[in-house]
């Protein structure tokens, strides 16, 4: 009998750019206890530099199918846009990185899958990166809330962030 003990997941060498088109950047959060909640961002940046991640999303890009969804977002009482243009990230080893949400930075645990480097048909070096981590939005003062009339609140503490970064090696 075999055991296959977990490894860690280590980034490739050289500088690499998040391909927007090709990558996504979203939260799941639990939402009336009947379903999941998901929302993206249109807007961000990601760089790779030697194993060391950085990235961004701009508020005010914020993609959940309703437009008065997405101003409420936008308010104090969510991201607060105004005050908070973005959302940033960064880690130096993909196990563990920094998020900052309304100018509050916590640290965060992160599971990680790289994919194996490919060429596309432009000739162009990609690699996989994707990144999990959940959350607790009340440590970073996103705490709106309301009652749910069977018990409990609409919206859960816990939210799910996922990276799917398509990255593409840049020139020397």
């Amino acid at each position: 009998m075999s055991t296959i003990a977990p490894s860690k997941q280590s980034a490739p060498a050289g500088t690499w750019s998040a391909d927007p088109v090709h990558s996504n950047v979203s939260f799941e959060v639990a939402y009336a206890g009947v379903n999941t909640f998901r929302g993206s961002f249109r807007e961000f940046t990601a760089t790779l530099v030697d194993g060391r991640l950085e990235g961004s999303a701009q508020v005010a890009s914020v993609d959940v199918k309703d437009d008065q969804l997405s101003g409420h977002l936008q308010t104090p009482d969510f991201f607060d846009a105004e005050r908070f243009p973005e959302i940033t990230f960064r880690a130096d080893d993909l196990e563990r990185g920094e998020l900052t949400i309304k100018g509050v930075t916590r640290p965060i645990v992160l599971t990680a899958s790289v994919s194996e480097p490919n060429v596309d048909p432009f000739g162009r070096e990609r690699v996989g990166l994707r990144l999990e981590a959940t959350i607790d939005r009340n440590a970073y003062g996103v705490s709106w809330n309301a009652p749910n009339q069977g018990g409990g609140n609409y919206l859960g503490d816990d939210v799910k962030l996922i990276a799917e970064l398509a990255l593409v090696r840049q020139e020397a």
